[in-house]
């Protein structure tokens, strides 16, 4: 670019390379390796109903098409378009649901040589640890945004696509995510996915992002996939009671299904449950949430007490499986958290 002085001589502009952070050869580790490497294997979801179109975001998991994302996404039913990384779009249908961890899988038709991502372990995550999330946030496609995880362990409940909440134990990120978000991959700096993000915390006068996110941790979702891919159908672990908040900051048992796991253990109604394993339980809701986080059949630890919270006790625990046709309820709403986006007669962000 030439630009005169006004003196009758031209000054001329120069440019030059970065240092660092260049667009090419970016170190792994960097918000910028990660995005680089996951939007390769991340997609955009469009469904089209009669009455309502979503809009959302997928992770490939295999060569062939196999996308995970969230239930609510594609939950309302319609015609289902997927644009890939190359901008090329393909149709896809259900594969199966998961109600109860709001994920699901879908097949693209016709799709090869598609990049898969890389899943990570979220057991591992620790709190302050840098996260990348990437999505279509009000439909603006391959947007990436960055944060940290914020907290582990977050009892989340979120109104699932019939309605009914959907209970489920939570990675918090201040990573913006927003409509559009949902069954988007939550990365960390090595581009390795460790959560499916699907939810945020909005307040009476915003319904953006405030900085309060969730994810569904790729431990849980990697099972629930694995599951769908090859059955159609997941499992969900199975306790067996009922309840409610108990006054003294627990779970109260209401009732117990006869022969389930709780029943087996010999846990009683009335009685309230206080920890699993070496976690606190502060309400039904988190005993949802953190039964849920384990796999069917898996061992745990109950820490039993009487309606009062005293007399406690260990219990040890075989919990039972069963399928997941719909998702686990409670009556304790913790937050005002928004997960479906859904728009009126089909239309989308950007239609015309």
């Amino acid at each position: 670019m030439i630009i005169s002085d006004g003196g009758g001589s031209s000054l001329v502009l120069s440019q030059h390379d970065p240092v660092t952070g260049t667009q090419i050869n970016a170190q792994t580790g960097t918000v910028q390796y990660a995005a680089g490497k996951a939007s390769s294997s991340t997609v955009d979801i469009i469904v089209r109903g009669s009455r309502s179109g979503s809009e959302g975001t997928g992770v490939v998991l295999t060569p062939d098409g196999y996308v995970l994302t969230n239930n609510h996404v594609i939950g309302s039913g319609g015609e289902i378009t997927v644009t890939l990384p190359d901008g090329t779009t393909r149709s896809a249908s259900v594969v199966g649901t998961s109600p109860s961890y709001d994920l699901a899988v879908i097949k693209l038709n016709g799709a090869s040589g598609l990049t898969p991502a890389e899943l990570g372990k979220s057991s591992e995550l620790t709190v302050g640890q840098p996260v990348v999330a990437i999505g279509s946030p009000l439909g603006l496609e391959g947007t990436v945004t960055s944060g940290i995880v914020s907290a582990l362990n977050r009892t989340v409940e979120v109104q699932g696509e019939d309605g009914q909440p959907v209970i489920y134990n939570g990675i918090q990120t201040d990573a913006s995510i927003n409509s559009g978000n949902s069954g988007g991959p939550l990365v960390n700096v090595d581009g390795q996915v460790i959560g499916i993000n699907t939810s945020i915390v909005s307040n009476s006068s915003s319904s953006g992002n405030i900085g309060l996110g969730f994810a569904i941790p790729i431990d849980t979702a990697s099972r629930i996939a694995n599951e769908l891919i090859s059955g159609g159908v997941a499992s969900k672990p199975q306790l067996g009671v009922t309840g409610t908040n108990s006054q003294s900051g627990a779970a109260t048992i209401n009732s117990v299904v006869p022969g389930s796991a709780a029943d087996r253990a010999g846990i009683k109604a009335g009685e309230t449950i206080v920890k699993i394993d070496n976690r606190a339980v502060s309400s039904f809701s988190d005993l949802v949430a953190q039964v849920s986080a384990h796999a069917p059949g898996s061992k745990v630890t109950l820490t039993v007490a009487d309606s009062a919270g005293g007399n406690q006790r260990p219990v040890d625990v075989a919990l039972g499986s069963e399928q997941d046709k719909t998702a686990e309820t409670a009556d304790d709403a913790r937050f005002q958290q928004q997960s479906p986006f859904t728009w009126p007669n089909g239309q989308l962000p950007g239609d015309r």
